[in-house]
């Protein structure tokens, strides 16, 4: 059995828990709950024909007064970085956890995933800035955890790439 850890990073508030709870317990919750630390689920999954557990650390938003601490990243294979669509500061914090996870996991894959797409009329990041992250060679997917859309083959890509 393979075992692989995920941590999901990004600011508060844009959907890391919800995506998580999407994905582990095909739920959705219009409640927020501020993640506090961090709160671990897992999923076993097959991936090309190898059965894996992916081990999902969904760690705090970062922010002004809490920042992202490195250590929670020992031992990553790969990362979710959550931008939130209709905030475009988020992904300013994206752009900003990449370089500190990149460094502190050796260089593990990761995908940013914008999340909320069910609310396009509220969009704030412009495709231009989607576009330039894209041609950095970042794989860029746009999810919306309400609506379960891209967050099963968001975890499929990066387990994956994981396994390459």
């Amino acid at each position: 059995m393979i075992k692989k850890k995920i941590a999901m990073l990004g600011a508060f508030a844009v959907g890391k828990t919800s995506l998580v709870q999407q994905y582990v317990n095909s739920i959705f919750s219009e409640k927020y709950q501020t993640t506090i630390g961090v709160k671990i689920d897992q999923k076993t999954i097959s991936v090309e024909g190898n059965e894996m557990t992916l081990m999902l650390w969904d760690l705090y938003g970062d922010d002004d007064f809490m920042k992202m601490k490195p250590s929670y990243l020992i031992g990553a294979a790969g990362y979710f970085l959550v931008a939130d669509g209709t905030r475009n500061e988020t992904i300013e914090v994206a752009i900003q956890l990449q370089a500190m996870a990149s460094a502190t996991t050796n260089n593990a894959p990761f995908i940013l995933l914008i999340n909320k797409s069910d609310l396009t009329e509220t969009w704030e990041i412009p495709a231009e800035a989607i576009h330039s992250l894209q041609q950095k060679g970042w794989q860029v997917l746009l999810t919306s955890a309400k609506e379960n859309l891209m967050v099963e083959e968001a975890f499929q890509k990066l387990a994956r790439r994981m396994l390459e």
